[in-house]
């Protein structure tokens, strides 16, 4: 009892260190993954006290949502894992259409006004267009934080780009632009101007690359947000926790999402 008494405690005290918002925090994963693939962190910050509310947009082939799991009034930090069954689509555009449907189902039923996203890999790339086709929509919920993990905005590699392939000069801007990165050039003067806080994470396995992204790929984005965005801030991972898919694995990738998302 005495132990539990501690834990208690504890995770009360570490719960006056975060914000008390009803604000979702939407989860898309990556390629050929589900939202278990997410699990990991959003049950990182429900047992750190973060949020006390998770729930689960199902979105099918045709991009039909359904919304599993209830979203109280007074929830928490609400995180929503997103969840596509055509998990390997690399249509960008339809992968937009389809987290749009998401806000939008979010929107008529709980009466959302703003929300967090966080992608890894494939799933930055629905954030992007998504931003790109419907971010200046200013009749759909607007987004307040960016987290980009594993991001390969400018090419894959053994697809389209290749170890030390891709420069960046001072400004972030690629030497060599891959299709989907000329596709999302366009942002550059429509991305939300000064309301997004952004946190680009990505892995380094002492390659400058994650094993399936370089770096370069993901650091990337700096130049297509081109000083529109709120705050921008990136976190390189080292090491075996570095890797592409392990990434979302990481403790120092929860920390500091928790830290970036909720911290007072």
């Amino acid at each position: 009892m005495v132990f539990c008494g501690v834990r208690l405690y504890r995770v009360q005290a570490a719960q006056n260190n975060y914000i008390n918002s009803n604000v979702p925090t939407l989860f898309f994963h990556g390629w050929g993954s589900s939202y278990r693939a997410e699990r990991q962190i959003a049950n990182y910050a429900k047992n750190k006290g973060v949020t006390n509310t998770i729930i689960r947009a199902d979105v099918s082939a045709k991009g039909e949502v359904e919304l599993i799991g209830s979203m109280k009034k007074n929830a928490k930090n609400p995180i929503v894992e997103v969840n596509y069954q055509d998990n390997k689509n690399a249509n960008y555009n339809e992968d937009a259409k389809w987290m749009k449907n998401v806000v939008v189902a979010l929107q008529k039923k709980y009466g959302i006004k703003k929300f967090n996203v966080v992608g890894h890999s494939m799933g930055n790339m629905s954030i992007m267009f998504y931003l790109l086709n419907y971010g200046g929509d200013k009749n759909l919920p607007q987004i307040q934080k960016q987290v980009d993990i594993a991001g390969h905005f400018n090419g894959i590699l053994g697809m389209d780009d290749k170890l030390g392939e891709s420069k960046l000069e001072k400004n972030g801007k690629p030497n060599i632009f891959r299709q989907s990165y000329k596709k999302l050039l366009a942002i550059r003067e429509s991305y939300p101007k000064n309301q997004i806080d952004v946190l680009n994470i990505y892995g380094d396995i002492g390659d400058k690359s994650d094993g399936r992204v370089s770096n370069n790929s993901s650091k990337s984005l700096k130049y297509l947000l081109n000083s529109r965005e709120k705050s921008y801030q990136e976190l390189k991972i080292s090491g075996k926790y570095g890797q592409h898919s392990k990434l979302h694995e990481s403790k120092g990738v929860d920390k500091a999402l928790i830290g970036f998302l909720w911290a007072k």
